[in-house]
Parts: structure tokens; C-alpha cells; sequence
């Protein structure tokens, strides 16, 4: 009578390993990128909340530029600008939140800047102004984002 082993063989042990690595490699690519948009849609709603209580500004003082007190100001601090950095909670910072260019009474950009982790981000940073104008400026070197792949993801 001869007995016989069942269970696996190191090659076909190996085979499985492979395939499990294989996946993986796919899906934290996959993992990467969602992460990504999803920080960079958190950017872009922060930017549209500024621009909506900038234009509460406008309606409020009759210039974007203006303080609580009717003094021009020069920076977003000095207005009462209530959002600094995305996410806007508090927690670690993917975007910061500021002017691109000056804030004027009658215009102003607002850009969000990658930084830590997202700041090789292929979008790079956004900006939008007060006419709804919506933008990428230095995105890296090496990508081929365009401003509508960006902002419309």
C-alpha cells in the first residue's frame, strides 16, 4: 500500500506568491491615484467655499480688499479669509490655501499649492478667480495634465 502526500508543492507555492504580489502592485497603484483625486476634489471644494465667502466679502464691504473695518488690506488673514490649508479640518495639510498674485479691490485669485505627500501631485497647483476662471500652473515636469483633466476629475 503506498501512501501518498496531498498539499503543495514549493513551486506551486511560489506560482501563488507571485500572483498575490502581482495584484498588489496593481492595486496600491490604483489605491495611490484614487487617494490622490480625492485630495485634490477636497482642494478644489475649499477653493470654491474662498471664493464664495470672498464674494460675501464684496457684497459685505464693496471690495475684495477690504477689512471688517473698511481698511485695504493686502493678504487673506488680514480680511477675516477663513480657510489656510486642505483638508480645511485641521488635519494634515495636502493643499495650502492663498493668493496667486495680489488681492485688489475689485479682483483676486485664490491657488492651492501641494505640499507634503500630493506636493509631486501631476495636477500640480489650482487656482480660481473672481470671474470663475479655473486653472493648473507648475504642474511637474514630467506630466501632461491639462486644467480641464484637473479640474474636472
Amino acid at each position: 500500500m503506498k501512501k501518498t502526500i496531498e498539499g503543495f508543492t514549493l513551486i506551486e507555492l511560489m506560482i501563488a506568491v507571485a500572483i498575490v504580489g502581482i495584484l498588489a502592485a496593481v492595486a496600491t497603484s490604483s489605491y495611490s491615484e484614487y487617494v490622490a483625486r480625492s485630495r485634490r476634489a477636497d482642494a478644489k471644494a475649499v477653493l470654491l467655499e474662498g471664493a464664495q465667502f470672498m464674494e460675501r466679502i464684496y457684497t459685505e464691504r464693496g471690495a475684495y480688499n477690504k477689512d471688517s473695518t473698511g481698511a485695504d488690506q493686502t493678504t487673506l488673514a488680514l480680511i477675516g479669509f477663513p480657510f489656510t490649508q486642505a483638508p480645511k479640518d485641521g488635519s494634515t495639510a495636502y493643499y495650502t490655501i492663498g493668493l496667486s498674485g495680489n488681492l485688489a479691490a475689485s479682483t483676486f485669485v485664490l491657488q492651492a499649492t501641494p505640499t507634503g505627500t500630493q506636493a509631486n501631485d501631476k495636477c500640480g497647483s489650482f487656482t480660481l478667480s473672481n470671474t470663475g476662471a479655473k486653472a493648473i500652473t507648475s504642474t511637474p515636469a514630467d506630466s501632461t495634465a491639462t486644467s480641464s483633466d484637473c479640474w474636472n476629475r
